[in-house]
């Protein structure tokens, strides 16, 4: 079993388009932690079967 099997993956096309539901700014992904992080406010979101969970909680 590969090592990157259970890695979360974020296609870069979705990541050039996808904002931040809070501030819309542009959102990076976080590799260590496996999720995606708004470049202003810092508020992280998970990511679930491939897909970005942006609610605003």
């Amino acid at each position: 079993m590969k090592d990157n099997q259970n890695k979360k993956y974020i296609n870069p096309d979705l990541l050039q388009i996808l904002v931040c539901p809070i501030d819309k700014k542009k959102l990076a992904y976080n590799k260590e932690k496996e999720t995606l992080s708004c470049l202003e406010c810092k508020k992280e979101y998970q990511i679930k079967n491939e897909i970005p969970i942006l609610l605003n909680n």
